[in-house]
């Protein structure tokens, strides 16, 4: 079944009772920027087992810790946000395997031979992805296609560099008024804080299902940067960021080429990401189901049960 993604972007009470996330409002009036189900009551309630993100987005949201506890003890990943609504925190389960202490072994084990395969199918998907990406927005992708099938073990000759180069030149370029460049930086113009978000929510599902996996998700095959306590979920989450990518650019166009605010309303439809379906090897699922199958794999790779870690491809 696939999780429920909560957001909470106005005052609230959050507690819970006989498993339920209880949410009671300062007052009784309609709120567009709480979850579908807690509008127009003064108390509602969900079934914590059904619950996968959770983001905390206002200052005057209290959250007991008889709550945390439960929704940690589910895999449920908890994000909270700054005064500036962007995420600033990622709490997560820090039990979520029965065999985890065996699979972290593993992973600290692994070999920097078996690390640099596995970057080489991470940026192979990513590339391949991102290629798609260009094309349904109209552009040629041939070079991306090169770049995609070059890509050696541990991507020594950074294709990945030359693909983002390209990629983010053109990817928004329709959409610009003449004479404006897209650049991709996270403290950059719009649309960059869309993706911003975008990618916390993608990075919040890739830690989510890596620590279910039994994953450490500090410990990256390639990222290794010592102040990022999620270098895993970071490597793991790359070859899903075309398809934020896709969903920013439908707003864009949605709104003739300005970027929207990072209003309740347009994160309302960010959060779309967790139920967007993707194809993994031929079968469809949505995206949050698809990152417990990738992380899945990536345990076994560790493990020496499998040698490729499953990643989705755009149609």
């Amino acid at each position: 079944m696939i999780k429920r993604t909560l957001y909470f972007g106005n005052p609230a009470y959050l507690s819970t009772r006989l498993n339920q996330l209880v949410v009671r409002l300062p007052e009784i009036e309609r709120n567009d920027s709480l979850p579908d189900g807690f509008k127009k009551d003064a108390q509602a309630t969900i079934p914590i087992e059904d619950i996968g993100v959770v983001i905390l987005d206002h200052q005057q949201i209290v959250i007991s810790q008889a709550l945390i506890a439960k929704l940690l003890e589910n895999n449920a990943a908890v994000i909270t946000c700054n005064h500036t609504h962007h995420p600033a925190g990622l709490l997560l389960n820090l039990d979520g395997h029965t065999l985890q202490s065996q699979r972290f072994q593993a992973q600290i084990e692994a070999s920097e031979p078996l690390k640099k395969q596995l970057w080489q199918q991470t940026i192979k998907a990513k590339i391949k992805n991102q290629a798609i990406a260009l094309s349904v927005a109209g552009h040629p992708i041939q070079n991306m296609l090169h770049w995609a099938e070059a890509v050696k073990s541990g991507d020594a000759e950074n294709h990945e560099g030359r693909a983002a180069a390209r990629y983010w030149k053109i990817f928004f370029s329709d959409l610009l008024p003449p004479g404006q460049e897209f650049i991709r930086d996270p403290a950059g113009e719009p649309p960059n804080q869309l993706l911003n978000y975008a990618y916390a929510l993608l990075r919040a599902m890739a830690a989510r299902a890596l620590v279910g996996s039994g994953l450490l998700p500090t410990l990256g095959i390639f990222h290794r940067n010592q102040y990022n306590a999620y270098c895993l979920a970071d490597d793991l989450m790359e070859p899903y960021r075309p398809y934020a990518d896709l969903l920013v650019r439908s707003l864009l166009q949605e709104a003739e080429g300005i970027a929207p605010e990072l209003s309740p309303a347009t994160k309302k439809k960010l959060l779309a990401l967790p139920s967007l379906d993707v194809t993994m090897e031929g079968e469809t699922s949505p995206m949050m189901v698809a990152f417990q199958r990738s992380s899945a794999s990536l345990a076994k790779c560790f493990l020496g049960e499998a040698r490729k870690i499953a990643y989705p491809l755009m149609a």
